[in-house]
């Protein structure tokens, strides 16, 4: 064991993102001392957009990754009910569905079979979940029937939440925990420190470095939750570029009267309504640019696209416009466990398009292996550091 002093720490999360802050209070409700260091502000990187799109995987082809997704969807309700009644804040989550333009009969058979494969996969004790085909024109003030000739999919396992908001929540959780965990540990508040960029961490004493000097911060863990930034300094120490940043942008619309539209996706974007009266729009996929500066063009272009499917968007005023630059693996599946080689490191990252949906069940699969505890969640293979690291 290390030392103890106030700068001592069970674990410290590299990352204020959803992972990072999903994680650190998964491990401060299992009792541990906890600091989360961001480089920048709570949420100013890839997590703090603005789509909050919990979008399933099509019910084709099954397999462990979309079962892991599944149950992490159908349980996001009740974990985010809790988080709400803990902190007082909402996390903008709501069950809204989606609908999917059908543009040809090819996709129509395409999606007769996925409503039967949905019917078999995407089975709930207590809650029904449809993947129903609706015929050309139903739902037009939504979705124009022109961009949906042979029909609508209309399903029910897609949700969405608030991005910011569900951060906020989370950061008021570890500032100001309950009393006690479930299990009756009295709980110790995390420390949160922004503008600390994590450059490297010395396993033989624990030291953590930021900006290139020691921090006078010690753990015994720490876990790599820094967004694209992760692979860098996994790089540093394996040697190997396993994963890179991909540029993406979204736009966020007046959206008075809309909070109870389901989400659309149509043209490779996202219409997501939300509760605050807004509609998200996006996102781009640049996959070779590591930069968030917006590009008015491509925002612009967003916004034609959209208006073009969705009718009720035109002349809604543009509120905000945002970039950021999301983790994808080179292996595209969410990387989750030890550094290969390093006792004292973990990571968990690479969630790109899923994280919000997932972070809660990769924050307990990350925390059980920090702590040595039975696997409460199985994680998919392609998801462990084996699978990733050569």
């Amino acid at each position: 064991m290390l030392a103890s002093s106030s700068r001592t720490f069970d674990l410290a999360v590299v990352g204020a993102g959803i992972f990072g802050l999903s994680i650190a209070r998964e491990a401060m409700e299992a009792g541990l001392r906890v600091v989360v260091l961001e480089a920048g502000t709570l949420g100013s990187g890839a997590s703090g957009g603005l789509l909050g799109a919990l979008m399933p995987h099509m019910p084709a082809r099954w397999n462990p990754k979309k079962q892991f997704q599944f149950d992490a969807l159908t349980s996001i309700g009740g974990h985010l009910a809790r988080l709400e009644a803990e902190t007082g804040l909402s996390a903008g989550y709501r069950a809204c569905g989606r609908i999917l333009p059908i543009v040809s009969e090819e996709r129509l058979d395409h999606h007769r079979e996925r409503s039967a494969e949905a019917a078999e996969r995407w089975v709930l004790q207590g809650r029904e979940l449809r993947y129903d085909l609706e015929p050309c024109g139903a739902r037009a003030d939504w979705l124009a029937p022109e961009a949906a000739p042979f029909g609508l999919v209309h399903e029910t396992l897609a949700a969405r939440v608030a991005p910011r908001a569900y951060l906020a929540a989370l950061a008021e959780a570890l500032r100001h925990p309950a009393p006690q965990s479930t299990g009756g540990v009295p709980l110790t508040a995390a420390m949160l420190l922004e503008d600390h960029a994590v450059t490297g961490f010395d396993p033989a004493n624990g030291q953590i470095l930021v900006d290139g000097r020691e921090s006078g911060i010690v753990a015994e863990q720490i876990v790599l939750t820094a967004g694209f930034r992760s692979f860098h300094l996994l790089q540093q120490v394996t040697g190997q570029a396993i994963g890179r940043g991909e540029k993406g942008q979204a736009l966020l619309l007046d959206g008075q009267g809309l909070e109870d539209r389901p989400a659309v996706y149509c043209d490779g974007l996202y219409v997501v309504p939300h509760d605050d009266g807004t509609v998200a729009v996006g996102s781009t996929s640049e996959r070779h640019e590591e930069t968030t500066h917006v590009d008015m063009a491509a925002t612009d272009d967003l916004l034609t696209r959209a208006r073009a499917f969705c009718p009720a968007l035109e002349g809604r005023q543009v509120l905000e416009r945002w970039a950021g630059v999301r983790p994808r693996c080179n292996k595209r599946d969410p990387l989750v466990g030890r550094v290969p080689g390093q006792e004292r490191m973990l990571v968990a990252t690479g969630g790109f398009k899923i994280s919000f949906g997932i972070a809660h069940r990769i924050a307990e699969a990350l925390v059980d292996t920090a702590t040595g505890r039975s696997g409460r969640i199985t994680l998919p293979d392609s998801f462990r550091p084996e699978h990733h690291f050569a």
